[in-house]
């Protein structure tokens, strides 16, 4: 199996623990008395870069969340004090994608851009990508992250990258048709998506050569029933990706895929935390995922809150890699689970049941509160031609994997949204009649 780094990739774990607190070690040093944002922090810790000597002493270091960083930007508008270095050092900018709120901007050093290429170098090679394949980037290359790194990814790695943006889906089609890629990059909502178009189209897929599609932006690629269909649909191998605008590139899924993704541990240090109480989880197992990047000293995060959950293995892989894996991916987020009627929903449980089913082309979920009770919606959208059955099926499944009846209705074709970007099919409707995506 190829790797992008071997060495690293294979490094023993107490080899590993002395990079990172190396690296950790010259980032705080880097960051002290530059960085106005975590030398307060620091500082009103009652800290200084040469109090922490060891991992363990990571546990001093406080908790940074994105209500902070978002906070102090409203404060020192437009990039906040969470810089290093003066502005004109900056070569990047990109923003949270602001689903949930204010987007966080976040700027990029050439050493850092480099940098996160160089952990896409990490994602590409683990999908097996080498010099002579062909990237195609399904992607408008807006201020969200996406795949802008991936670019960078694809030239430190040798791999031909072909640019998708400012074209409809149909374009983009007759495209990778005419240019003949070997890889797609796109979330997973829309590599469905441009198989759907594929059908309406009658443009036989096979006619591109994808051997794999990886995939990152949201939850899907690591949900069961939503790979499988995504790897049926397109003849191809589906690799997951997780990361974040305001983290980096953390991790990547390998070749051998054991049901989860590596965490690139030469350049972010894990944690996983209790989301309720801020402690460790017991043995390091389930809870949320906490992290430290090692490669960003002009836009560092330490000890960052990312709000997803996680479950550390770090068990040696079959692929030979020794860095530690997520198990099934990022599982969801700390603030996305929905209780109706005393069941704990995780919109991920509800795609992974609905997914399974042929002739779903969309679906949406609407939590709604009917005479003080609390109701599950699921609209589906069907192929033509599909049976109305499946409607039956899917409430069916439902009930039996959740213990929650759903209401099943079928809407018609184009009803529900297609975005590019991430998608939000799990809504929650407000007492005043408003409702939220989650």
């Amino acid at each position: 199996m190829p790797y992008f780094q071997p060495t690293i990739e294979q490094l023993d774990r107490d080899r590993l623990r002395a990079l990172q607190i190396k690296k950790l070690r010259a980032l705080l040093d880097g960051v002290w008395g530059h960085n106005p944002f975590y030398t307060a922090k620091l500082r009103a810790a009652g800290l200084a870069p040469g109090d922490i000597r060891s991992l363990a002493d990571m546990a001093q270091l406080p908790l940074t969340t994105k209500h902070e960083l978002l906070a102090d930007q409203a404060q020192h508008p437009p990039f906040g004090t969470n810089l290093t270095y003066p502005q004109r050092a900056y070569v990047r900018v990109h923003q949270t994608s602001g689903t949930m709120g204010t987007p966080l901007r976040v700027l990029d050093t050439r050493e850092s851009w480099d940098w996160w290429g160089y952990c896409w170098g990490f994602v590409l090679a683990g999908a097996g990508l080498t010099p002579d394949d062909r990237l195609f980037m399904a992607f408008g290359f807006g201020p969200f992250i996406g795949f802008w790194a991936a670019a960078e990814g694809a030239r430190q790695i040798g791999a031909l990258m072909i640019p998708g943006g400012g074209q409809d889906s149909r374009q983009r089609l007759e495209m990778m048709r005419a240019l003949r890629p070997t890889a797609l990059c796109c979330t997973p909502t829309y590599a469905l998506r441009l198989a759907e178009v594929a059908r309406e189209t009658g443009l036989d897929l096979s006619d591109i050569p994808i051997r794999a599609t990886i995939h990152a932006g949201e939850p899907g690629a690591n949900i069961p029933a939503t790979k499988a269909r995504i790897q049926t649909l397109w003849g191809a191998k589906c690799f997951d990706h997780a990361g974040a605008s305001e983290v980096g590139a953390h991790s990547f899924e390998c070749e051998a895929q054991p049901g989860g993704i590596h965490v690139i541990e030469s350049e972010f240090i894990v944690e996983v935390i209790e989301p309720a109480t801020g402690q460790p989880a017991p043995d390091g197992g389930r809870g949320e995922l906490v992290i430290t990047n090692l490669g960003r000293v002009g836009f560092p995060v330490l000890r960052y809150r990312t709000g997803d959950i996680v479950q550390v293995n770090p068990a040696r892989c079959a692929c030979g890699r020794s860095l530690a894996r997520f198990e099934g991916g990022i599982l969801g987020r700390a603030d996305d689970m929905v209780t109706v009627r005393g069941v704990n929903v995780f919109p991920s449980a509800v795609e992974n049941i609905v997914r399974r089913f042929t002739g779903v082309s969309e679906f949406r979920v609407l939590i709604r509160r009917v005479c003080e009770m609390e109701e599950m919606d699921i609209e589906v959208e069907l192929e033509e031609g599909a049976d109305p059955a499946v409607l039956h099926h899917i409430g069916r499944e439902t009930h039996q994997a959740l213990s929650l009846r759903p209401n099943v209705r079928l809407v018609p074709s184009g009803t529900l949204p297609r975005p590019e970007l991430k998608a939000h099919r799990f809504f929650v409707e407000r007492a005043n009649g408003a409702s939220a995506g989650v």
